[in-house]
């Protein structure tokens, strides 16, 4: 990818200090200005090109709309509903966050709950503290045997469930995205959500909170489960309905649950978190020193990479995966001076201007392997290109029905006309360049020999006037790359 500059950051929260040493090592300025209230923000973001956050700053559209010159929010941590992707997508700038950083600790902690339940140890523990040696009132179960459904099987969900598969447990699970065949190769069968809730005597949930996944268990779900069955959040305040968790626990259809997100934090559903078959925490999932430290150190590296041009990690941004395609539409509608297109922004540009953009991805064989082939159509005529990355060089090797026998190198001065091939073609074409000053570098031909085909001449800079060539040929462009 093409290179962002990126000269001033602001970290908004408390990072792992390793953040701010490796911007700095690599020339970027950081100012870290903690527990701004949203007008301070608003204020303080337009001199920056960048943004790092956690969890608790609130990125919002009109926090977006503020930042004049910003071009990367990194959010230090996996989930980014504290940030507005859409707003800022439409605006060009990426959102990233570090996808794998606190993935070990999130994990342990959902082990750690899930152990808690079956054996009531912060229960226990408090009793104790109290004065109280209460051997009875804290009768546990065995994991061994039990069945865990996992809801939600990426990274987090897949340490989860290696680490209580060495409890004996089995476990299943549901993910729309993960194909069956991988995560059966970690030992988790996956199965339709009906399929599942019967058969679980624990669930824990590793999903984003979206509007598919808001509720997802609620009072229809727990009335599907098994009679007491235990259940774990450690992922976001609402996928477990709070309201239908807690009728769940009155009437004894949930044993226990072990939450460490709410939908509102701190969470004022006191009723819920002082249920005795409740035990919570201030979401802790990534409060280890070893998850911060890598999560400050991924974020500042993943946008070091991003400045330097390496590779863009983590982004999150509605565009961030369809780099070819946004590619192509940046060069299509950077000729429109009214519109700044990015390959951020772009998709929604180019829907707002009535491009109907069409991507596919197919086989090839060995010869083939790793060509694009982009069509344009408008206004009743088309045109089609095809290239490849040979080595480290782009290059081009097909333009519309015309093949190249040798690959065209896409840097310098191109000149690209359409002509009917003949022997004195070339140095015919040679003398007008020649009259405008401007002497043939590098020249590509078809492979074909007739019809009118597209020729390739790399020029040592542009002619004035394309019209010199119009006795010889039938169409003309030219670049500079």
């Amino acid at each position: 990818m093409a290179p962002i500059s990126i000269q001033t950051v602001l970290i908004s929260e408390s990072v792992d200090p390793r953040c701010r040493a490796i911007l700095e090592e690599n020339g970027i300025r950081v100012t870290e200005k903690p527990n701004m209230k949203r007008d301070e923000l608003m204020a303080e973001i337009k001199d920056y090109d960048g943004l790092v956050v956690r969890s608790a700053t609130k990125v919002t559209a009109d926090v977006i709309d503020a930042a004049d010159n910003l071009k990367i929010i990194g959010r230090a941590g996996t989930g980014v509903d504290n940030v507005d992707v859409d707003a800022a997508t439409k605006k060009g700038i990426i959102v990233m966050n570090t996808p794998s950083g606190n993935t070990i600790s999130a994990a342990e902690l959902t082990c750690a709950l899930l152990m808690s339940l079956s054996r009531n140890v912060p229960q226990a523990a408090m009793s104790m503290k109290q004065g109280n040696w209460d051997r009875k009132k804290f009768m546990g179960a065995e994991l061994y045997g039990k069945v865990l459904g996992i809801l939600g099987l990426g990274r987090i969900g897949k340490e989860v469930s290696s680490r209580m598969q060495s409890f004996g447990m089995r476990t299943i699970g549901y993910d729309p995205i993960t194909p069956v065949e991988v995560s059966a190769g970690w030992g988790v069968e996956q199965m339709s959500l009906e399929q599942l809730w019967p058969q679980c005597d624990y669930i824990t949930v590793h999903t984003p909170l979206m509007p598919s996944t808001v509720g997802l268990l609620g009072d229809e779900t727990f009335a599907k489960c098994k009679k007491g069955v235990k259940v774990v959040n450690c992922a976001r305040g609402g996928i477990i309905d709070e309201a239908a968790l807690l009728r769940a626990l009155e009437s004894g259809q949930c044993g226990g649950a072990g939450l460490d997100v709410f939908v509102e934090e701190p969470p004022k559903n006191r009723p819920l978190v002082d249920h005795p078959n409740v035990i919570s925490c201030p979401h802790l999932g990534a409060s280890t020193k070893e998850a911060q430290a890598r999560c400050g150190e991924d974020i500042a590296l993943q946008i070091v990479d991003m400045v330097k041009g390496r590779k863009l990690v983590g982004a999150v941004s509605s565009s961030s995966t369809a780099y070819m395609t946004s590619s192509v539409l940046v060069g299509l509608l950077s000729r429109d001076s009214g519109s700044c297109p990015n390959l951020i922004n772009v998709l929604s540009q180019a829907k707002e201007s009535g491009i109907e953009v069409n991507q596919s991805h197919c086989a090839s064989d060995g010869a083939a392997g790793g060509v694009c082939t982009v069509e344009v159509e408008a206004t009743g005529c088309g045109y089609k290109a095809g290239g490849a990355v040979q080595g480290d060089v782009p290059v081009l090797l097909q333009l519309s029905d015309s093949v190249f026998r040798q690959p065209v190198s896409l840097a310098g001065n191109l000149l690209f006309f359409k002509a009917s091939p003949s022997p004195q073609l070339l140095s015919s074409v040679a003398g007008l360049l020649a009259a405008e000053g401007v002497e043939i570098e590098s020249f590509s031909a078809p492979a074909e020999r007739s019809g009118d085909l597209w020729y390739c001449v790399g020029v040592s800079s542009l002619p004035r006037d394309l019209s010199a060539l119009q006795p010889l040929v039938k169409e003309a462009a030219q670049i500079t790359i």
